[in-house]
């Protein structure tokens, strides 16, 4: 048996229940900390750069002084101003970015040649599938994670309504969501306190950013994430489910 075996075996014996009754009404801040202490080691972030990650990274960066592993997706179909954010964080917060990608591809060109023109148009959950969860997996694995923390909050969508602070994934790593509690308001005052960077695109109506030819400006009153995969039916790419 593996040391990362034994620690997630270790980490399925916490008491996810009292867990997140403990912390519901708990910081951000007060989440990762707990974190820190009880899985110092083989923690991760998964972050796409949108602003709850940045918050993320800044507290663990900035505040806690715990840097942890950053995960990155590069689809090849990011927008530039995603790409520019990812290498202004690096420097930054001198960031241990961990970049993972579809194998054997390295430009759209290529993504297109080998899987198809548009993909996403033909096939979208495939894309995602190739894209971001594979990738993923390949990347805790490698990593030997134990526990990987997510920017995800519940009033993000109607399908994230419910979602707990503390949660296993399919594999028994314990998977962190510490601004599930929290509002988009919430978020942009911390920003605004805290002189977080963030992308600017979120100021030009994307208030959740994806793939550039799939993601779309969000009207007043639609739900932050409706812009990702518009008139797909699609809720999640697959990576949270």
């Amino acid at each position: 048996m593996t040391a990362s075996t034994i620690s997630r075996h270790q980490t399925s014996d916490f008491d996810l229940e009292l867990l997140n009754q403990k912390f519901e009404t708990a910081t951000p801040k007060e989440i990762l900390a707990w974190c820190i202490d009880n899985i110092p080691t083989q923690l991760v972030q998964t972050s796409a750069f949108n602003v709850d990650d940045m918050i993320i990274t800044h507290i663990l960066y900035s505040e806690l002084k715990h840097p942890v592993p950053v995960i990155f997706l590069d689809t090849l179909y990011h927008f530039p101003q995603t790409l520019e954010l990812v290498a202004k964080t690096k420097e930054v917060y001198n960031l241990d970015l961990k970049t993972y990608k579809t194998p054997d591809v390295d430009s759209r060109e290529a993504f297109s040649a080998k899987y198809g023109e548009a993909l996403w148009d033909q096939d979208i959950s495939q894309f995602h599938q190739i894209t971001k969860i594979e990738p993923l997996q390949r990347g805790l694995d490698e990593l030997n994670t134990v526990g990987w923390i997510t920017g995800r909050r519940r009033d993000q969508a109607v399908t994230r309504a419910n979602m707990p602070v503390f949660e296993l994934d399919g594999k028994g790593r314990l998977k962190l969501n510490p601004l599930a509690a929290w509002t988009r308001q919430q978020s942009w005052v911390y920003v605004a306190e805290h002189g977080v960077i963030y992308n600017p695109l979120h100021d030009q109506g994307y208030p959740s950013i994806g793939d550039e030819p799939i993601t779309t400006k969000v009207g007043e009153g639609e739900d932050e994430r409706a812009g990702r995969w518009r008139g797909t039916g699609k809720t999640e790419c697959g990576i949270h489910i």
